[in-house]
């Protein structure tokens, strides 16, 4: 990737606002173009998409996807040293726009028209409950490409019968077809994070459930995997236990990493 002429380099940025990384926000930046060019390659073709990035930082993803064809890119990010750094880059591409603003507390999808998608490095300590959301309104996005601590990637793409197969994992593959695409060591960030760090791409099923069927499958979720050693007959006795797994054909000696989305699927619809 190329800088556009004029940009100085990050690593100047990130000096010139004082942007040092805060663990309280869970910052850890990106500086390697290639890499980051590698990430925004990532969703394939963005020609036309109205793109959203969660937490810029000083602007290393945000210079690849200004790089890309998408139509444009809205920047949300909370931090106000980083909002002062993305926007020197809105000054040079009138594709970028900065928004000041907790993404949690946002409905991103009203914030540009369809197609739409989010390319985002998450801040770690925020990232699964950001991902539970934009669940719940998957229909509104044409796909999710996200970076996650790799612990997180893993357990959005696991597979049953695993050790990282859990609430996430059955919630995300519900609802969307779930790609491990990417793995970055500890050393690729400044400052370096404990851990490794996933790049998933996620793409909405053509059916999404209503909402009151989702609520029903993350009370489902919740109650199997929050007691994971028990059998499902007493993890889902509040639920209705033996009887409702008897309507679903599922035995009751089974405990909850052993179902299949499809069983989970079908015990979320008898709720």
């Amino acid at each position: 990737m190329v800088l556009p002429a004029g940009l100085p380099p990050l690593r100047e940025v990130i000096a010139r606002h004082g942007l040092d990384a805060r663990r309280k926000l869970g910052q850890h930046f990106l500086l390697d173009a290639n890499l980051v060019a590698r990430i925004a390659r990532q969703p394939g073709d963005l020609a036309g998409r109205h793109v959203i990035e969660v937490g810029p930082g000083p602007g290393g993803l945000t210079r690849a996807l200004l790089d890309t064809d998408a139509q444009d890119i809205t920047a949300v990010e909370v931090d106000p040293r980083a909002i002062a750094a993305v926007s020197e880059l809105a000054e040079s591409d009138p594709r970028l726009r900065v928004l000041a603003g907790d993404a949690l507390a946002l409905d991103l999808s009203t914030l540009v028209p369809a197609p739409r998608q989010i390319v985002a490095n998450l801040p770690y300590n925020i990232a699964s409950p950001l991902l539970v959301g934009w669940l719940r309104q998957a229909a509104q996005w044409e796909k999710l490409t996200l970076m996650f601590q790799e612990e997180v990637g893993d357990r959005i793409c696991a597979a049953p019968d695993t050790e990282a197969y859990g609430r996430l994992g059955v919630l995300a593959q519900w609802i969307c077809i779930a790609e491990f695409r990417m793995r970055i060591p500890p050393a690729a960030f400044v400052p370096p994070p404990k851990v490794w760090s996933a790049v998933v791409v996620l793409t909405p099923r053509p059916e999404q459930p209503d909402p009151a069927l989702f609520s029903a499958m993350e009370r489902l979720t919740a109650a199997a995997f929050g007691q994971r050693r028990k059998m499902l007959r007493g993890s889902l006795k509040a639920l209705g236990g033996e009887a409702l797994l008897g309507r679903a054909g599922i035995a009751p000696e089974r405990r909850a990493e052993t179902l299949s989305v499809a069983e989970f699927d079908r015990l979320a619809r008898l709720l």
